[in-house]
């Protein structure tokens, strides 16, 4: 039977049922770390102990500071492109050493390892949750459990202990739910859509919450359109060098996502906006 793609348009090999982690499992890591500092190298070596056959992937160490919304929003983007079983740790955590849980959840393609604040829910949607369980107290955890470090003593074991074949339910105890983001809605009034920047990625652009379904609900085709944000008006265009360097543009991103962005230089900086900043896409004037 041939593989089918992703619901969220990721490449061949997701499935729909679940399966356990491969032999040589898949594990991604997420987190606001940075590089400066050893705490992801030694997030791997403990993982390494403990499941050596394992295959770590960095997604990122460099989400924003405390900045929960945008790591959800980052490690969603990445999940489909993973093959079925990986397991995803991400830690952005400002609650570390208080009662906040500890979670894996198991859905249909993947597994998630992180803390219950929010930042596992949107690339874990409800509809595809098979199971939440509570590891906070998990005999796998490292001992003793530092308050300042869940990502050395609770967060890379527990990921080694599923990518080592140890079945999700012996791990905590199952929970009928999780905490979800509330995410700021896109809005429509009139002809135009408005929304707000998310994150800013490593190059400046400004990635919004604005979507492509959301440019399809209004109709939207993408010629003829213009993205405000503050007192600066960006055309659309197809990609970066469709206006000379130093304008700025929004586009459509490779996540589905409005972008907009400076040609060979830094939305953020040139434009004055960052999170929370508002956008208003609508059709260009004559």
């Amino acid at each position: 039977m041939a593989a089918r793609r992703s619901k969220r348009g990721g490449p061949p090999g997701a499935t729909t049922q679940a399966q356990k982690p491969p032999p040589a499992p898949v594990i991604t890591l997420t987190t606001d770390f940075g590089s400066r500092d050893p705490f992801v190298g030694i997030m791997k070596g403990v993982m390494l102990g403990i499941a050596p056959a394992a295959r770590l992937v960095d997604l990122t160490h460099a989400v924003p500071a405390h900045n929960v919304v945008a790591g959800a929003h980052l490690l969603a983007s990445a999940v489909p492109w993973f093959p079925t079983g990986t397991i995803h740790v991400a830690v952005v955590d400002p609650g570390v050493g208080t009662r906040r849980r500890a979670l894996v959840i198991e859905t249909a393609d993947a597994y998630f390892v992180g803390p219950d604040n929010g930042l596992l829910s949107l690339a874990a949607p409800a509809r595809s949750v098979r199971r939440i369980i509570d590891v906070s107290r998990s005999p796998h955890r490292l001992q003793p459990v530092s308050r300042t470090f869940h990502g050395r003593d609770v967060f890379a074991p527990i990921a080694a202990a599923l990518a080592s074949g140890v079945a999700p339910e012996r791990l905590g105890h199952v929970l009928g739910s999780m905490r979800r983001l509330r995410t700021a809605r896109v809005r429509r009034r009139g002809g135009s859509l408005f929304g707000e920047v998310l994150w800013v990625d490593g190059f400046g652009n400004l990635v919004t919450n604005v979507t492509r379904a959301d440019f399809v609900a209004a109709g939207f085709r993408g010629r003829g359109l213009s993205t405000t944000i503050g007192r600066h008006v960006a055309p659309f265009r197809p990609s970066y060098a469709g206006v000379p360097e130093g304008h700025p543009l929004a586009l459509v991103n490779s996540s589905h996502r409005l972008e907009i962005a400076v040609n060979c230089g830094s939305a953020a900086d040139q434009l004055g906006a960052g999170p929370g900043s508002r956008v208003r896409v609508e059709m260009a004037r004559a």
